[in-house]
């Protein structure tokens, strides 16, 4: 039977089945064994010099990016023709979410792999491609991302740096700054973005080596001290015309489609800094005696791994729900179209907000877990002696790079919007939500779902089309839209898991599905009354039909989780690590 396809927001209107969706749990050993060797070379050549990389020793980061090369792990995303693996984003993810545990390393690697290759990739012609894919595959160049600019961060396409060509035709002439480019300082190509004569938003592919590019030095960052930060700056750069990256003033589909990709990999990123920050907490409770017994046996302290394993699951299950989505999509494209790749980004661009909505919620959940996590440290957890002391340093940037999450916020409600997902569509099946697991909590979704619908039209009837510039309002309507995603995402993943795992492995699932349900819809209640109160709307009979849910149990199904990652000290759901 064919796989069903999703188009964006269809979650916010129907039902949808477990066996529809791709879980974790659904990994095959290829994708785990890919997971795997990614791990043994970070422990085993990233750890021991993690030190010299956060002292910007550049030459050893650019060693073992050629490493990574000679383990096929830059080529992952590269067609096969082209001499990549041509894997799938489920795959990706998993890579993505693995480096996570490389610390510096990861972001280097991250974004060489990501918003520095991908461009080309989606965008490059046949002829840029085989000119430079060979060495970014090797590891032999590296490449960075010119998108920001001292004056424009999140109003990219208000870039200043210009492009004119030349009088005869020949090449493009750049001029102007980028601001806070990660790889900077020894990248070899970077795609750059400029407004061809002051107008048209463009990207190239411009080398180190072209005459009047200049690197600025290297910023005094907060986090991330492993990696390069600096301006890049152009002063007449003349940039071959054969080195135009897509078409002239296309450049936005370029910027827009590849950070929504950098947003998806960013949320893999922060599910395995989660996975990261939880194992360094339960070992260190396991260790740490306070009043004559370990920590660990402590309820305050037991709740904190309950809760941080529920975000850990949470995020998992929406980056891979959404792998599968893509990959899904991406399936039934054939590959020998004439404008294959033309539909491949499009498969990409279909799920703008989803990609925001991942971004979003792990970003946000890998800050609270993180910190969650170096307060079980106590005093320790602000020594640098401790892996969770960079975790917390490095993590911040997060909720800012590849679109600040408010902006993020802004763009899913907007997204959806556009595409008319209102009540008046709304068609949910509540004969599917009738039997096996999570009754309760299916109904409590399907009640979120009619809820947001209901605000939303409240919303566009006081608005009206003004509602784009209600910011507030677009806020707390993508809140909304964000906890009923991973709610879903979390009832589905636990549903379709439950028909094959172990009686007692059952019991954890039943329990992470109870506490994530519990705080989801806290959060998703903070949302909709802030909203209702924007509006001047009375919902108090809204929420108290639609948000009743039998809580009993959440201790225990928390002191379950906790029990089971003390003992474990690490995560304890199927993962691929």
């Amino acid at each position: 039977m064919p796989k069903r396809i999703f188009n964006s927001g269809e979650f916010l209107i129907k039902s949808i089945a477990c066996d529809d969706v791709f879980i974790p749990e659904d990994f095959t050993d290829e994708q785990k064994q890919i997971a795997e060797t990614s791990m043994q070379f970070i422990v085993n050549e990233i750890w021991p010099i993690n030190d010299q990389i956060e002292a910007k020793n550049f030459e050893l980061v650019r060693l073992n990016l050629r490493k990574c090369g000679e383990l096929g792990l830059m080529m992952i995303d590269t067609p096969e023709e082209l001499g990549g693996l041509e894997l799938d984003k489920v795959t990706s993810m998993l890579v993505s979410e693995t480096f996570a545990f490389a610390k510096s390393f990861g972001l280097t690697y991250m974004c060489h792999t990501g918003i520095g290759m991908l461009p080309l990739l989606y965008y490059g012609t046949r002829e840029q491609k085989e000119r430079y894919l060979g060495d970014l595959m090797s590891g032999a160049w590296v490449a960075a991302y010119c998108l920001t600019e001292p004056g424009s961060g999140s109003d990219a396409l208000g870039a200043k740096s210009t492009a004119v060509l030349s009088d005869d035709g020949s090449h493009y002439i750049l001029n102007g700054t980028k601001q806070f480019i990660t790889n900077s300082g020894f990248s070899d190509l970077y795609t750059v973005f400029a407004q061809v004569d002051k107008k048209y938003f463009t990207g190239f592919l411009v080398e180190r080596s072209f005459e009047g590019l200049e690197i600025g030095p290297e910023e005094k960052k907060m986090g991330n001290h492993g990696t390069s930060t600096c301006q890049v700056i152009m002063n007449n750069v003349k940039v071959p015309v054969e080195n135009l990256l897509g078409e002239v003033g296309k450049g936005h589909k370029i910027a827009f489609n590849v950070l929504n990709i950098g947003r998806f990999k960013l949320g893999a990123t922060c599910t395995g800094q989660i996975k990261y920050a939880l194992a360094e907490g339960a070992r260190y409770a396991n260790e740490r005696k306070q009043f004559n017994t370990y920590i660990s046996n402590f309820g305050a302290i037991r709740e904190k791994l309950a809760d941080v394993t529920a975000m850990a699951f949470a995020s998992e299950a929406v980056v891979y729900r959404l792998a599968g989505m893509i990959d899904d999509r991406h399936a039934i494209i054939s590959n020998n179209t004439d404008d294959y790749y033309a539909e491949y980004q499009r498969g990409i661009e279909e799920y703008a907000a989803e990609c925001a909505i991942v971004k979003v919620l792990c970003t946000e959940y890998g800050a609270k877990s993180i910190d969650t996590m170096l307060q079980v440290h106590g005093g320790y957890g602000y020594i640098a002696e401790y892996a969770i002391e960079q975790l917390y340093r490095d993590e911040r940037v997060q909720r800012i790079w590849e679109g600040t999450n408010e902006v993020n916020r802004l763009l899913i409600p907007g997204t959806y919007l556009r595409k008319g997902l209102n009540n008046n569509l709304l068609s949910l099946d509540p004969e599917a939500d009738s039997e096996g697991y999570f009754i309760a909590e299916k109904k409590l979704l399907n009640g979120l779902k009619t809820i947001y619908s209901e605000l939303i039209d409240s919303a566009l009837t006081t608005f009206g089309t003004k509602i784009s510039v209600e910011q507030e309002v677009l806020l707390t309507l993508a809140d909304m839209m964000i906890q009923v995603f991973a709610l879903e995402s979390v009832l589905l993943r636990a549903g379709k898991a439950l028909k094959t795992t172990s009686d007692t492995k059952a019991t954890l699932y039943l329990a992470v599905a109870k506490v994530c349900t519990f705080k989801m819809r806290q959060d998703f209640m903070g949302a909709a009354e802030q909203c209702a109160a924007f509006i001047s709307r009375d919902a108090t009979e809204l929420f108290s039909i639609h948000t009743r849910y039998p809580s009993s149990g959440l201790l225990q199904a928390k002191q379950q989780l906790a029990e089971a990652t003390s003992l474990a000290e690490k995560y304890i759901f199927p993962t691929a690590q």
